[in-house]
């Protein structure tokens, strides 16, 4: 029965994890890379908490920014059209990231990439 337990608690943690990935890698790419780290050694939920509350403290840079979203666009890189593929390009190299959000967001419904969907930086945009 502890197992059991423990298991529910590691796919919790694995849950939080998927949904809060890009928006850690958003506001810092070390803190990303420590709890990428973190998720590997299995610590506790609680820890993992911790750990990406601290993250979102960071303030986004231009270049952590700018990396999450190239991220993110990957999973769009060989089925986006060519002008979706401009209009990504346009958005990233003027810095227009609120915006930039918006469409990977809009591309993550129109193309069903569930694990982006999911992602609370791409959630966020839906308020």
């Amino acid at each position: 029965m502890l197992w059991e337990g423990d298991c529910l608690k590691r796919q919790r943690t694995e849950k939080l994890w998927r949904e809060e990935k890009y928006r850690v890698m958003f506001h810092s790419q070390k803190h990303y890379n420590q709890l990428r780290q973190a998720m590997r050694d299995l610590l506790p939920h609680e820890q993992i908490k911790q750990l990406i509350e601290d993250a979102l403290q960071q303030s986004p840079t231009d270049g952590s920014m700018r990396n999450a979203c190239q991220h993110m666009w990957g999973y769009f890189r060989k089925v986006a059209t060519f002008e979706e593929k401009q209009k990504y390009e346009k958005l990233l190299i003027t810095g227009q990231i609120p915006a930039l959000l918006c469409f990977l967001q809009q591309l993550s419904i129109q193309y069903n990439i569930t694990y982006l969907r999911q992602s609370t930086i791409l959630k966020i945009q839906e308020e």
